[in-house]
């Protein structure tokens, strides 16, 4: 028998896997039911809803497993230090051991090394071996929840500007349920339109817009179904405003007829919203997004040619650039180029900045952080070099310290429960988030996040590892959410309202950079004391935040002014951040 790591993993099965594949072949064995529904007309609520108790979704499932009984074993004297049994064929998991053997005995085992029998006494070989002792079959019951209704919104009748802001004529607010149980269906789609009631008989339901004020209505919405019970009860905001001046009353316009539509909603399923609307409860300005919050049409719009003189002096000092013919060498003392350097790196300094367009383009399409965005930021956090900066607390192409880290993890659910197995155990993330680790896990999270954008490679070519650059382009996508959620619930924490009740969509962004450079101690309390001056006067945004932070947080003005333009100016050094 055998003790490495490797030995002991093989053939393990994971049970919760087990679980849902029961789970599925007991959805699709008895087939999938969804009725299409009718295409009614609004209608009004009567009476109240049920006061009883819904019935609740649950099954149980039947699982076979195979109970295999080992026993460890010392070698020396064939004593056994423990016996267990595990539900599973192949070798126990370490887990499984110190989980049933304690600690010391898990730790003794894994340390043991293979004993090749005929080159050594058994009784000379060190440590423990796993002896299988037999093994029978087992099953048992469990108890699940099984999903439930789910309502999505859309419109309908915006033709013929599909999948734009924008529709022709006035459009329909669309709602689609799914009851995802067999043999069940969606009785009828509900809820409260700018507060007056509304209910639709079956699967979909089609309201018709009308003008909205500028800060839009809010709509509640949810679907009952023939099991007994609804799905979770929903909201949305929506704006509807005329494009152009084909309303005024004066007449005379050649504007033809155009509505400018937003939806803000997690069930929305229409066209692209700006990134953090939904977050914020914040709608995005009707003339358009300024430059630095788009996207582009295609990577190419995001080139640029800015003469960087950081990124030109380590494009030298790694003799990318032929600086010959300079008398200084092309290298200023403080490792930026001279002006004859910047010069001569002027087409490996165009190349390189541009090198990771196509992947900031992706991810933003991914993420729905704007593009150009993520290029300013990182043009002027390390322009475009992606290794350390100064004493090695900010690292990669967006500088991210352990800081931006633990924001990053603890303000964006979905990307901890993607990052967190990669360094811990599984069964370690499940069932948990960030803040529900240990001080220890978190540490080692954290330090393996800043490790993972760190693109300094004294191996690679030119120092720098290209591929852990690339992939860092996600993690700083990523981390910019989380930002603009603790953003938003610094500013709700202060007045008692949503982020987009109180601040417009770009002025929130501008916070959200504030908090990814200084901090959210710096945002809070600046915030906060801005909020205490606001008048009608001078009303609550960026101008009074900006002269509401501390002298130490008042870098991060120049950095939000600076990277809130459409292309960065260049600078002789990268932001060293706090």
């Amino acid at each position: 028998m055998r003790g490495d790591l490797a030995f002991y993993r093989a053939g393990v099965k994971n049970l919760r896997s087990l679980l849902w594949v029961s789970l599925a072949a007991f959805l699709i064995l008895g087939g999938w039911l969804i009725h299409a529904g009718t295409r009614p007309e609004r209608v009004f609520a009567q009476g109240a809803p049920p006061a009883e108790e819904p019935p609740v979704r649950k099954a149980t499932i039947t699982y076979t497993f195979t109970r295999t009984f080992w026993w460890l074993v010392e070698w020396e004297d064939n004593e056994v230090f423990c016996r267990l049994a595990v539900e599973h064929e192949g070798l126990p998991t370490y887990n499984e051991i110190e989980g049933l053997c304690g600690k010391k005995t898990a730790e003794y085992w894994l340390k043991s090394q293979p004993c090749n029998l005929a080159e050594t006494p058994t009784n000379r070989c060190p440590g423990l071996y796993l002896l299988e002792m037999g093994s029978e079959p087992g099953s048992r019951q469990i108890e699940v929840e099984l999903p439930i209704p789910e309502v999505w919104v859309s419109l309908d009748g915006c033709d013929p500007l599909p999948g734009e802001r924008k529709c022709t004529r006035l459009p329909n607010l669309l709602f689609t349920a799914v009851e995802p149980l067999p043999n069940e269906t969606i009785i009828s789609i509900q809820g409260t339109f700018n507060g007056e009631p509304f209910s639709c008989m079956g699967a979909e339901c089609r309201l018709p817009l009308q003008p909205t004020p500028m800060e839009g209505i809010t709509v509640e919405f949810w679907a009952d179904s023939s099991f007994g019970d609804s799905s979770q009860r929903y909201t949305a905001r929506v704006r509807l405003v005329p494009w152009g001046d084909f309303m005024n009353p004066d007449g005379g316009s050649t504007d033809p007829g155009t509505w400018y539509v937003d939806v803000l909603s997690t069930q929305w399923i229409g066209a692209r919203i700006a990134s953090c609307a939904v977050s914020w409860d914040a709608f995005p300005p009707t003339e358009g997004l300024p430059d630095w919050l788009t996207t582009p049409e295609s990577p190419e719009g995001l080139t640029s040619s800015i003469p960087y003189a950081y990124l030109a002096g380590n494009l030298i000092a790694q003799g990318v650039v032929d600086v010959r013919a300079c008398a200084d060498g092309g290298l200023t003392a403080e490792g930026t180029a001279s002006s004859c350097g910047l010069e001569a790196a002027k087409p490996a300094v165009e190349e390189w900045q541009n090198q990771f367009d196509s992947l900031i383009y992706d991810i933003a399409l991914k993420t729905e952080v704007p593009a150009q965005l993520l290029k300013n930021l990182f043009s002027r956090e390390s322009q475009f070099w992606p290794g350390v900066f100064r004493n090695g607390d900010d690292v990669g192409l967006g500088q991210l310290t352990e800081n931006g880290a633990d924001t990053a993890l603890l303000w964006n659910r979905a990307f901890f429960d993607d990052f967190c197995p990669l360094v811990l155990d599984k069964k370690a993330c499940e069932n948990t988030s960030y803040s529900g680790l240990s001080e220890s896990n978190k540490k080692l999270l954290r330090g393996a996040l800043v490790a993972s954008v760190d693109a300094t490679c004294a191996k690679c070519p030119l120092g720098i590892d290209l591929s852990r650059a690339n992939f860092s382009v996600s993690v700083f996508g990523r981390t910019l959410l989380a930002n603009c959620e603790q953003t938003g619930k610094i500013v709700q924490n202060v007045t008692g309202k949503s982020a987009g009740r109180t601040l417009d969509y770009e002025t929130l962004w501008k916070l959200t950079l504030v908090n990814y450079n200084a901090g959210p101690g710096c945002l809070s309390e600046a915030f906060e004391q801005a909020s205490q001056v606001a008048s009608a006067e001078t009303p609550l945004g960026w101008d009074l935040v900006a002269q509401a932070l501390d002298p130490a947080c008042r870098g991060a003005i120049e950095y939000v002014e600076d990277i809130s333009k459409p292309q960065p100016a260049s600078t002789s050094a990268p932001d060293s951040g706090d």
